[in-house]
């Protein structure tokens, strides 16, 4: 099953936000609507609208099993691991990997997608 949940969760050219298989939900890579925001303040943006996914298939945070993290700069990993780890607020953290990469879109400083159980 796959979900056009939130606004432009399904866009030319790209598959949905999310799906949802045998109890796996895997949310695609999500980015920050405000663009203009630093890399941590585009983080929360991020991780609001994975609660709101998650939320729309009847999961929530504490059902992540993994998260793969791209940084435009690998220098505002601290930043990102405070709004990571804030965001968690104390929920038992998924498995993680973390790593720089280029965007297509310079101004993109973070890309986070999701693995949750459902």
């Amino acid at each position: 099953m796959s979900t056009g949940a939130g606004p432009n969760s399904i866009q030319p050219g790209k598959g949905p936000r999310i799906v949802v298989h045998n109890g796996t939900i895997y949310l695609s890579g999500l980015t920050a609507d405000d663009k203009e925001a630093d890399t941590a303040g585009q983080t929360k943006q991020v991780l609001i609208r994975a609660d709101a996914l998650l939320k729309s298939v009847g999961a929530d945070r504490s059902t992540l099993l993994f998260a793969q993290i791209w940084l435009n700069d690998v220098g505002d990993f601290d930043a990102v691991n405070k709004a990571w780890v804030d965001w968690l607020d104390g929920t038992e953290p998924p498995a993680r990997a973390t790593v720089g990469a280029s965007f297509a879109l310079p101004d993109i400083g973070v890309e986070i997608q999701l693995t949750a159980a459902r």
